[in-house]
């Protein structure tokens, strides 16, 4: 019996590699039996991550909404808001808008009326232009469409000069002055002009980005030309309504009718933002000018001041509303505010003056 086992159990293993022999020669002889690839993975429909979400919201741009909002932009140039819809775009994407750098941001107009005063850009384009260009003592002025510009052209001679011409938005959003009437001592002498070599690229300052000369046709480009911070829109039209240059971008004329009534302000919300010290994700502030003048005057070189000389406070949204005086309202000398550590030791000397009066 012991015998009879033995010979079954060889045969079984016997019949076993003989099997196996035959199925690994069908595979060799059969590649594609080897390549044929496992069944894929299933994909992950996984949700943004926390994290993921919130770099995205902290590089969103930043809403904008203002009224009546007086912006320097520079020492000597100022830009009057008079209704806005926008956005706050970095103008690099790895860092945040600031008030301290005008540099940081441009300003997306999606709707809005713009104007700058006609003397701050004679007074601005005689500083740009005033070791490159033959006109000096520039002076703008106008009335519609129609401007004029008045200078003293110092080729061979000083002698005043006159241009005069139709002012227009073109599709690329820039400004096109044409050039209807050049004239010098009152009387028009394109050909002594001519004798003395001049044209109308002649006449403008040379290498300044943002102005460029073709034919009788000056074009202005804003948003290069003007100190920061940049403004770039949809510019549907441009007049001189003295003693301002509006633009209005969009679709804004009606708009600009409807919030005379309405306080002065400037409104920010979403994205994030850097000013001084501080930085706000989830942009929720407003300024509001305490005054009751025609324009809220926001230098964002002094800015700080008038969060000083202001009112702060936060909102059930963890939102901040700021009550800003204007530039010229500030006291010359503010009193040191500073909590003392020996105010803090004792409660009985009284908290500051401004404090309890709020």
């Amino acid at each position: 019996m012991a015998r009879l086992a033995f010979l079954i159990s060889a045969l079984v293993v016997s019949l076993m590699l003989l099997t196996w022999h035959f199925w690994s020669t069908k595979q060799a002889t059969n590649p594609s039996a080897l390549t044929t690839p496992l069944p894929s993975a299933p994909i992950s429909h996984t949700l943004p991550t926390r994290d993921s979400v919130s770099i995205s919201s902290a590089s969103a741009p930043i809403n904008v909404y203002a009224h009546n909002l007086m912006l320097r932009r520079g020492a000597n140039f100022r830009v009057y808001v008079r209704w806005l819809r926008g956005q706050m775009v970095r103008a690099r994407h790895n860092i945040n808008p600031s008030f301290d750098d005008p540099e940081s941001f441009v300003l997306e107009v999606k709707r809005g009326i713009i104007r700058a005063n006609v003397g701050d850009i004679s007074n601005f384009l005689n500083a740009i232009g005033s070791a490159t260009s033959p006109l000096k003592k520039i002076t703008l002025s106008g009335d519609g469409d129609q401007i004029k510009l008045r200078a003293t052209l110092h080729k061979i001679v000083s002698l005043p000069i006159e241009l005069v011409g139709t002012i227009a938005a073109v599709r690329d959003n820039r400004i096109q002055i044409h050039v209807t009437k050049l004239r010098v001592l009152k009387i028009p002498l394109k050909g002594f002009l001519g004798a003395l070599h001049i044209g109308i690229s002649d006449l403008l300052p040379h290498g300044i980005p943002g102005v460029q000369v073709s034919g009788n046709d000056i074009f202005l480009d804003t948003q290069k030309l003007l100190p920061a911070p940049r403004i770039r829109g949809q510019l549907t039209s441009v007049r001189i309504i003295n003693p301002d240059l509006e633009q209005v971008y969009g679709n804004a004329e009606d708009a600009g009718k409807h919030v005379e009534q309405w306080r002065n302000f400037l409104r920010l919300s979403g994205g994030t933002l850097d000013f001084g010290k501080l930085t706000m994700h989830h942009v929720d502030l407003i300024m509001i000018d305490i005054s009751n003048d025609a324009w809220f005057d926001l230098d964002l070189a002094h800015y700080q001041e008038q969060l000083v000389n202001g009112y702060t406070r936060m909102t059930p949204q963890a939102g901040l509303q700021i009550f800003m005086p204007d530039l010229d309202l500030l006291p010359q000398k503010k009193a040191n505010e500073n909590i003392s550590l020996e105010w803090l030791k004792n409660r009985n000397i009284a908290p500051p003056a401004d404090v309890t009066s709020r």
